[in-house]
């Protein structure tokens, strides 16, 4: 496995940043380890819901998973407002930052990931090979 540690600044987009990422560096098989920072607008979609949910103000950033491959990224986030409430949801474009997103991101070179479409949940899902074998590992 190997570790990159990224700072994003402010105005960067969380998302698109993590995307332009993963195709500059030819991630085959990454991962989010650990996210902190700030935004000071969060774009999310809450599950069962097609819309997104635009968030503004000072806003800190809790979590963060997911994975990152060539062909599409799989993010959910967590953020507090000011009084900490904490909304979250899978992570969309939008997400600016405000003072700095420290990401560590892992990346199993053994690994390939893809985004396929499953037939059984209509999206595309997480398909991941390793060497000459393809599942679930």
């Amino acid at each position: 496995m190997d570790i990159h540690a990224i700072r994003l600044k402010p105005g960067e987009d969380l998302r698109l940043a993590l995307e332009r990422l993963t195709m500059e560096r030819a991630w085959k098989a990454a991962f989010i380890v650990s996210a902190v920072g700030s935004l000071d607008r969060a774009c999310l979609r809450f599950a069962g819901r097609d819309e997104e949910a635009l968030i503004e103000g000072e806003l800190e950033l809790v979590a963060l998973s997911g994975t990152l491959c060539a062909n599409g990224v799989h993010l959910h986030a967590a953020v507090a407002d000011r009084t900490g409430v904490v909304t979250g949801g899978h992570l969309l474009p939008g997400c600016r930052v405000r003072t700095t997103a420290e990401l560590v991101i892992g990346s199993a070179p053994e690994l390939s990931f893809r985004r396929e479409l499953d037939a059984q949940t209509g999206h595309h899902e997480l398909a991941v090979t390793a060497g000459s074998r393809k599942g679930v590992f």
